[in-house]
């Protein structure tokens, strides 16, 4: 999974959270559809490009590969080191 870069004026601001999105994932693993729900706007672009990039292993039913929803959870932390 690709990690998100941090933007760089929110890392002036300090500004740390979570960002929430949902995921469908497509039959081949890949994200179709990708949604904000929660978190700072200045960190949501970021969270959306990274997961966009993402694989997922397909969710089989009854042996078939279908259409999957995820929720997702983004963590930006500064680090202070």
């Amino acid at each position: 999974s690709v990690k998100p870069s941090y933007p760089v004026l929110a890392k002036q601001m300090k500004v740390q959270g979570s960002v929430i999105l949902q995921a469908l994932i497509g039959k081949d693993g890949m994200i179709q559809d990708l949604q904000v729900l929660s978190g700072p706007a200045i960190l949501s672009a970021a969270a959306r490009e990274a997961v966009k990039q993402w694989h997922f292993k397909p969710y089989y039913q009854g042996g078939q590969a279908v259409e999957s929803e995820a929720k997702i959870t983004v963590n930006f932390t500064i680090s202070t080191f």
